[in-house]
């Protein structure tokens, strides 16, 4: 359980967030200057509010009015920053163990072998930093972190300096972390497709304060945060289970409440639950059931909401059995359907909409 009520002045900036969470991994999620360094600054003891509380699992890091202030090296919060800062002068098994030296043998819960091993660094173990990859660093600096003994793990936009092959790499990572270790993730970002993956509960911050908390699934797919989400990568998220693979057209089956998914092949076996994100963009409508077509996902559902504002584009919300599912259209495609809240359409997905960054293990 994470819970945060701070109250902070940077220069003309005012911070003033409240929130509290209990999930493996709460995305932190805004666009650039919205505040999400700023609070886990604080949760770190890196800044100090001048008003407010913060707990970890019940332990108080700071309060204000019970004058408790943790120092940050007492504190146990474990930092990936955007760029790995690694040591140049030590090699990657010196850079890991820098933190464990700060923790006496008796709080060392986490072993070096289990952190090498899950995040595949046996092989860099003799290496300096200069000759490592962008995402290798990465890995030893989350390794670094989590050896430190967190009770808490903070991720500040670790993939905002990696390319996209790189960045997948490291959210398979991040998710090894999540489903084997007992730590609580803040992990932040402005990108819609790493929360969406990542985060099963989301806090969005716009101008300093938190405007929406809740399931990613939930928030990610409101109309009404789209000034904060941003429109062009907003979508949905569905929670499905593998129930099938096509090894000769290399194809995987998801299902779902609403229906089913045909995906680019998964490296999952059946009955594995995965989360897939759906852009609005990737979505189109039909008011009857389309034939001889080569879009694989066709999906039954009805209108819910549409959005009122002005200019070309309009998006549509579709409940899908129990899945909420966000179109985009042109206004005139809206017109010409004479599509409206309450109606039953058809939603038409490509399977080749789906990527690498669309569908995480959940």
């Amino acid at each position: 359980m994470i819970e945060v009520d701070i109250d902070q002045q940077l220069g003309a900036f005012h911070l003033a967030v409240e929130f509290s969470a209990e999930a493996p991994i709460v995305g932190l999620f805004g666009r650039s200057g919205a505040g999400k360094s700023s609070v886990i600054n604080a949760i770190a003891g890196i800044a100090e509010p001048a008003r407010g509380r913060i707990s970890i699992n019940g332990m108080t890091l700071f309060d204000s009015k019970g004058g408790i202030n943790v120092p940050p090296e007492d504190r146990r919060t474990g930092y990936v920053f955007q760029d790995a800062l690694l040591f140049p002068h030590m090699d990657v098994r010196s850079n890991l163990l820098y933190g464990q030296r700060l923790r006496s043998p008796v709080d060392r819960s986490i072993e070096e072998a289990r952190v090498v091993e899950l995040l595949g660094l046996r092989e860099l173990l003799q290496r300096k930093p200069n000759t490592l990859s962008g995402g290798e660093k990465q890995r030893v600096a989350i390794g670094r972190a989590l050896l430190a003994q967190p009770r808490i793990l903070l991720m500040d936009e670790p993939l905002a300096a990696l390319d996209i092959p790189r960045k997948t790499e490291i959210l398979d990572y991040v998710e090894r972390l999540r489903d084997e270790l007992s730590i609580p993730i803040v992990y932040v970002s402005h990108s819609v497709a790493e929360i969406s993956r990542l985060a099963d509960t989301v806090v969005v911050l716009s101008d300093g304060k938190c405007i929406a908390a809740g399931e990613v699934d939930e928030i990610m797919g409101r109309l009404d945060l789209r000034p904060a989400t941003g429109r062009y990568e907003a979508g949905s998220l569905i929670e499905t289970t593998v129930v099938a693979h096509d090894l000769d057209d290399q194809l995987t089956t998801l299902a779902f409440a609403g229906g089913e998914l045909i995906v680019p092949h998964l490296d999952a076996s059946i009955g594995e639950r995965v989360r897939a994100r759906i852009r609005a963009r990737d979505v189109s409508l039909a008011r009857q059931r389309p034939a001889e077509i080569s879009i694989l996902n066709v999906l039954p559902g009805f209108v819910t909401a549409m959005d009122d504002g002005v200019g070309p584009i309009v998006d549509v919300q579709l409940a899908v059995g129990r899945a909420t599912l966000n179109a985009r259209i042109t206004r005139r495609s809206a017109q010409q359907l004479g599509i409206g809240v309450g109606q039953n359409v058809y939603a038409l997905v490509k399977a080749v909409s789906f990527d690498q960054r669309s569908v995480g293990y959940a």
